[in-house]
């Protein structure tokens, strides 16, 4: 699906406080795409089961499932950015810290892996918190 294209960052409204992060629309679609590229870019043959590069990785244990922690680790990063609590950063680690557990298991960690969606969760995650946070700032107006 595409999506048009938004000014880098959209500046405060009059009156809220300037300690307040603005929501660069470019990162989080960066975010998004990476996450479906990870988690659900293609389906497996004959079914309409998601798959991304976490669950194609997965098949060679744990160097696999290591070098996709590190790019979700990065999902991470960027995520931060947009100034999220700790708890929330906290909770994005530990999905990314079941899916690189669980998914080094052999055989078995594939199945997670393809099952276990953690970016797409972290993401949604993000989406809520900045979903929140503007109807904060709406309702302040």
């Amino acid at each position: 699906m595409r999506t048009r294209r938004r000014s880098v960052t959209e500046p405060p409204p009059p009156g809220e406080a300037r300690d307040s992060v603005p929501i660069d629309f470019q990162r989080l679609e960066r975010l998004r795409r990476l996450s479906r590229l990870m988690d659900s870019r293609w389906r497996i043959p004959f079914t309409r089961i998601p798959v991304g590069l976490d669950g194609i990785a997965s098949l060679v244990p744990v160097a696999g499932d290591t070098a996709t922690a590190v790019v979700s680790a990065y999902i991470i990063l960027e995520a931060a950015r947009f100034d999220l609590p700790k708890t929330l950063l906290a909770r994005m680690a530990f999905n990314v810290a079941v899916d690189w557990a669980l998914g080094s298991v052999p055989v078995i960690g594939t199945v997670f892996d393809v099952a276990f969606k953690a970016n797409r969760m972290n993401l949604d995650l993000l989406h809520e918190h900045l979903e929140q946070r503007l109807a904060g700032a709406a309702a302040r107006r």
